[in-house]
């Protein structure tokens, strides 16, 4: 294999310039992407609040929900929100971070470090350590924010940022109630391929992974998984996955994210040299440390659900644990349709008030 840049890959991380300009057109102050986003902070309504913080040197960019009526005397239950690999907090993240407040939690979410609006050189590596202390950071932020009640901190993590969740989660006992949403396994993909679709280009992957890094640490250039022109209509039909062909869409189209600030925003690339940490990582090594109530979402037609049903079998120690499945929804879809939305977040609020 002459490239290293998938198919998959190429789908995730590519962004159609005219659907960024249309959407441009249509964001608000908080540059959040999704449906019925705060446009103007209004007393006695949810609030957002951007923040930033340090993990390390690198500064962090996150956004904090606040819900209605919000007094910072008082105690409040919280959840910290991971985005999918490719996201920043202003899509999905935001959306769910939005929907939990409306019903009563503080919520935050961050661009993981060297992503997004986040710090980091150089930019997109995308490594497990990095996304997975990043959680770990939205919960020392926010454990410290005026009204958050530290005993009813809960987490949730969609797509990538679920894998991530499920490993942090295994040792930091603050979070008293895990979830995911459309899990996906940054690992298991990275060295299997989707699907297993990869598997004998493993061995390939890795040495083209190891000669991105000797020619970083040489001084030379940074390679990318990923950019490159974007996908045409013909070139998204034609993609093995659906994951991949609807993430295409949300990501380049729907509900694509410009760049703002020093950093543009990630899109889905990351480092080649990333690999050599991914393909060694999987998000179930361990995984039964977890003895937290743990909730797991994932919609029925997703092609993805295969890794939360591996992840769900392998939490054996897991509190309550329950597999909650969204008739007919695909994984790009639990991202942003309504009546899929709707169907999370009554669940969800129903596992924290259970469990927080």
């Amino acid at each position: 294999m002459k490239n290293i840049i998938s198919i998959a890959a190429f789908a995730v991380s590519t962004a159609v310039t005219d659907g960024i300009h249309a959407q441009t057109q249509k964001l608000n102050p908080y540059t959040l992407v999704y449906e019925g986003a705060i446009t103007e902070n209004i007393k006695g309504k949810v609030n957002i609040h951007p923040v930033t913080y340090k993990i390390k040197d690198i500064t962090i960019a996150a956004n904090v929900y606040t819900p209605p009526g919000y007094n910072a005397s008082q105690k409040y239950p919280a959840v910290v929100i991971a985005h999918p690999n490719g996201g920043v907090k202003e899509q999905v993240a935001g959306l769910y971070a939005q929907r939990l407040a409306e019903q009563g939690y503080i919520t935050i979410t961050a661009d993981a470090a060297y992503q997004g609006a986040s710090g980091g050189l150089p930019r997109n590596v995308d490594k497990p350590e990095n996304r997975i202390e990043d959680i770990h950071g939205m919960a020392d932020y926010i454990s410290g924010y005026k009204g958050v009640d530290t005993d009813k901190l809960g987490v949730l993590g969609i797509c990538g940022g679920g894998g991530y969740t499920l490993k942090a989660s295994q040792s930091d006992k603050r979070f008293k109630a895990v979830a995911t949403l459309s899990m996906f396994n940054s690992g298991e993909v990275r060295r299997n391929g989707f699907m297993n679709s990869q598997v004998s280009t493993i061995q390939e992957r890795l040495k083209q992974a190891s000669e991105a890094r000797a020619e970083e640490a040489a001084g030379g250039k940074v390679r990318y998984v990923g950019g490159g022109p974007a996908p045409t209509d013909e070139q998204i039909a034609a993609m093995p996955f659906e994951m991949y062909r609807e993430g295409a869409i949300y990501y380049g189209r729907t509900h694509a994210h410009p760049s703002s600030g020093a950093y543009p925003n990630s899109g889905g690339v990351y480092t080649v040299s990333s690999l050599l940490d991914l393909m060694t990582w999987d998000a179930t090594d361990h995984i039964e440390l977890i003895n937290q109530p743990l909730l797991m979402i994932a919609g029925s037609k997703a092609d993805s659900k295969y890794m939360t049903d591996e992840a769900f079998a392998k939490a054996v120690h897991a509190k309550n644990k329950e597999l909650f499945v969204i008739d007919g929804a695909t994984h790009i879809e639990t991202y942003w349709k309504p009546e899929y939305v709707l169907q999370a977040v009554h669940k969800l609020l129903n596992f924290y008030k259970t469990n927080l």
